[in-house]
């Protein structure tokens, strides 16, 4: 295993941020690390030498033999991490747990804020960062259950939580949208029940993966309400998504008509969160929607329609967009170009704002 992808698997089993990490080094040693430098070991551009390995030895708890390639690297994270950094994970989260058990926990009002930022950082933050904190939350809000209300708010934190895991695997992911469609039921709050649902519906179908569960979820979401929503408008793009992965355009085609229809009604002003469906967003669910039919021209059109909106804090969709061309180099016979070009978009992205869909991406381009 190279010193890099062992910095990041260590630094990521303590949900730490490449910032958190630096800082850390920083405050021990008053090393004068940057976030940035972090990032190049951890993209294997430098290797730490002997100065900051004794540093990292030290912060992240590992022993220098390990860091220095003396004892092997990939048995120390499945043997040691997991005995030694997840133990000290699970006592902070049943503390917290209890703690808020006893105090009666935060107010529904102070749940609703919590998502709300949770909806913006997850735009702008890659799964690892986020997936402790949002498991933290988990474990507090189980405990305020006796309010009805904070059944939907646990079912959207489910959601989020479920989306920093790959659909691909499937379990864990899953599992927790089953669960999150489960915990909306509990709400009696029928826009939760939609969005949830929807949500993750649009996040499988996006992703290519368990596209089963994807159109059972959309189905459910479609069946509860046909109201607009933007649940609604998730549920029929996942379901879009799903049948153009299986390679039926004509069912992929009369979706995204449907899709766009109700977007028309109920798009998002607001537009950098992960409960938002604006103009931008819409354009690239059908970027890529478009790029797997093989409709190059509608595809382009609908990137160009997303760069005009798109907010330039957002990098890691300018990169989905720039991914979806190199699918379309690949569907349309130049396979080593595509790859190259989708490879080249995703080393351009910082790698601590990469996501588990952009790299299911990168393997639909390669497949």
């Amino acid at each position: 295993m190279p010193i890099g992808e062992l910095i990041r698997n260590l630094r990521q089993a303590r949900g730490w941020s490449q910032g958190r990490l630096a800082s850390e080094i920083n405050k021990a040693f008053g090393a004068g690390l940057t976030r940035e430098y972090v990032s190049r070991w951890e993209c294997s551009k430098v290797a730490p030498g002997a100065y900051h390995l004794r540093h990292l030895s030290a912060v992240l708890d590992v022993p220098l033999a390990v860091l220095e390639g003396e004892a092997d690297r990939r048995t120390f994270i499945s043997d040691i991490v997991a005995t030694a950094i997840a133990p000290v994970v699970a006592s902070d989260l049943l503390s917290v747990g209890f703690a808020a058990r006893l105090r009666g926990g935060p107010s529904a009002e102070h749940w609703e804020a919590t998502l709300a930022a949770y909806g913006t950082d997850y735009m702008s933050t890659g799964a690892a960062d986020i997936q402790r904190r949002v498991a933290g939350e988990l474990v507090v809000v189980q405990q305020q259950l006796d309010d009805p209300r904070l059944w939907s708010v646990a079912a959207r934190l489910m959601t989020l939580y479920a989306k920093t895991f790959p659909g691909s695997d499937g379990s864990k992911a899953v599992s927790w949208y089953r669960t999150a469609a489960r915990a909306a039921d509990r709400s009696g709050d029928e826009r939760a029940r939609v969005w949830v649902r929807g949500r993750a519906a649009i996040a499988l179908g996006y992703e290519g993966a368990s596209l089963g569960v994807a159109d059972i979820l959309a189905d459910q979401a479609m069946a509860i309400s046909g109201k607009p929503s933007l649940g609604l408008v998730n549920a029929v793009m996942g379901k879009a998504h799903a049948a153009a992965v299986r390679g039926d355009g004509t069912t992929a085609v009369r979706l995204a008509d449907q899709g766009r229809r109700l977007f028309d009604r109920v798009g998002s002003h607001e537009q950098t969160s992960d409960y938002a469906v604006p103009w931008w967003r819409m354009n690239v669910f059908l970027s890529l929607l478009l790029a797997r039919l093989g409709d190059e021209k509608g595809a382009v059109e609908a990137q160009e329609q997303a760069r005009r909106e798109l907010p330039v804090s957002l990098p890691r969709f300018a990169t989905h967009l720039e991914m979806h061309r190199g699918l379309m180099l690949a569907r349309s016979g130049d396979r080593a170009g595509g790859v190259a070009y989708a490879r080249a978009a995703l080393d351009a992205l910082p790698s601590e704002k990469h996501s588990l869909t952009l790299r299911m991406l990168m393997d639909e381009v390669r497949a």
